[in-house]
């Protein structure tokens, strides 16, 4: 797969989308697609053809584990992070079976995500991803 640096972001808290785009420009990428809720986001998904998405599970109109069927449904081949409060058992097992390549509790410290982000990208797209720049 080629990676062309267009992610989508889906999470119902707009501090978050905030937050999880600040670290992915300080990554190199600058364009980050924004949802608020899962409708939004096949929309955004079939439109901009991202090629990462960083999906919450709990949200309203349409939660993470039906969006990520739906996106899967899309393109079999669609690389989604869940990216989630939720640390349970059975949010995880869940994910992992309905297609998600990674899972990370947004509460994870932002260097471990930042780090976790570049290896994830690395290995699903088979390329080089720069150290991040220092934060401001």
């Amino acid at each position: 797969m080629t990676f062309n640096g267009k992610i989508l972001i889906v999470d119902d808290e707009p501090h978050v989308r905030l937050y999880v785009s600040m670290i992915l420009r300080s990554l190199g990428f600058s364009t980050c697609i924004e949802a608020s809720n899962g409708r939004e986001a096949i929309e955004c998904y079939e439109r901009e053809k991202p090629d990462l998405v960083l999906l919450d599970i709990n949200m309203p109109v349409m939660d993470g584990f039906e969006t990520l069927k739906q996106i899967r449904a899309i393109n079999h081949e669609a690389v989604v992070i869940m990216l989630t409060s939720l640390a349970n058992r059975h949010s995880v097992e869940e994910s992992a079976q309905l297609g998600a390549v990674y899972y990370l509790r947004k509460d994870t410290p932002r260097l471990v995500i930042i780090n976790e982000l570049r290896d994830i990208l690395q290995s699903a797209f088979d390329t080089d991803i720069p150290a991040p720049s220092p934060a401001p």
